[in-house]
């Protein structure tokens, strides 16, 4: 029996047809467009295809967007000064910097210029320390999305073992924070851990975030698990995740496929984030 297949397409296809119901109700009841900047820096050729994704969800949504192309020479003090005027904007709810960015230019440092309030991408000090404190906070896109999916199962995860492979900043510490909320007792795993296989084999969830293809094989998979495949990386002409799709759908009960999966529903969780931030100019 092959695992069930956790489309995040179809999932985030829903997930935007109610944000676009909720940017009517907007419009109409308080003359609001939720608004998104979103910066890149540089010529990175991943980073030009996802930006150009988000801006396409943003239309489709009816929010506002704007995007800000830089080229690679641009200084840090000049990213800042472009993030100090879209602060102050206030047809611009939520604000975005691609990463990676050049080198020279200190990712923290420009994410701690961006006013938490329209921080979608939840990567601010305030934000980061409001996640864990488990206050109100704008939760980091990729994470967010793998939480829904896991919900979208209709498992009961409550103290249940979660593995996390992968430690960024990014998507393996804050999505392992996500999972201690759920109840759940979480293992995190990274380049230094060692027997990974043994501590795999005891997950009922796997979060695969390590950016190494295919690193997790379908003989690592405990029977019945639920495999979340965040990692994305071109092998050949194809997009490969860091799990062994083929083997680990034998032995999975639910499986994200990459392409997807998870990179779908991040998009989504930013249009969901920004969203948020428009809606609190109502309160």
């Amino acid at each position: 029996m092959y695992a069930n297949i956790l489309d995040g397409r179809k999932i985030s296809q829903e997930i935007r047809k109610n944000i676009m119901d909720e940017v009517h109700k907007l419009k109409l009841n308080y003359g609001i467009t939720p608004g998104l900047s979103v910066i890149i820096v540089g010529d990175d050729e991943a980073s030009h295809v996802y930006v150009s994704m988000k801006e396409k969800a943003c239309k489709m949504v009816g929010f506002h967007s704007e995007v800000y192309k830089l080229p690679k020479e641009t200084t840090q003090d000049q990213l800042i000064k472009l993030i100090d005027g879209l602060n102050h904007n206030d047809k611009i709810h939520g604000i975005l910097v691609q990463l990676p960015l050049p080198e020279g230019i200190d990712e923290n440092l420009i994410n701690s210029h961006i006013l938490p309030s329209k921080d979608v991408d939840g990567f601010h000090a305030i934000n980061t320390g409001n996640l864990l404190l488990g206050e109100e906070s704008f939760i980091p896109c990729t994470p967010r999305g793998i939480i829904e999916l896991i919900k979208r199962t209709g498992e009961d995860i409550t103290g249940k073992h979660a593995v996390v492979v992968g430690r960024s900043n990014i998507v393996g510490k804050p999505v392992g924070v996500l999972l201690l909320r759920e109840n759940m007792t979480v293992t995190i795993c990274h380049s230094k851990t060692k027997n990974i296989e043994e501590h795999l084999r005891m997950a009922d969830v796997i979060v695969a975030a390590a950016g190494i293809p295919e690193l997790i094989k379908g003989n690592m998979i405990k029977k019945d698990a639920i495999v979340i495949d965040a990692g994305t990386r071109k092998v050949g002409d194809k997009l490969v995740g860091d799990v062994e799709f083929k083997e680990a759908s034998k032995v999975a009960s639910w499986i994200t496929p990459v392409p997807g999966g998870v990179g779908p529903m991040t998009i989504a969780m930013l249009l969901e984030n920004t969203l948020k931030a428009a809606k609190k100019k109502c309160e």
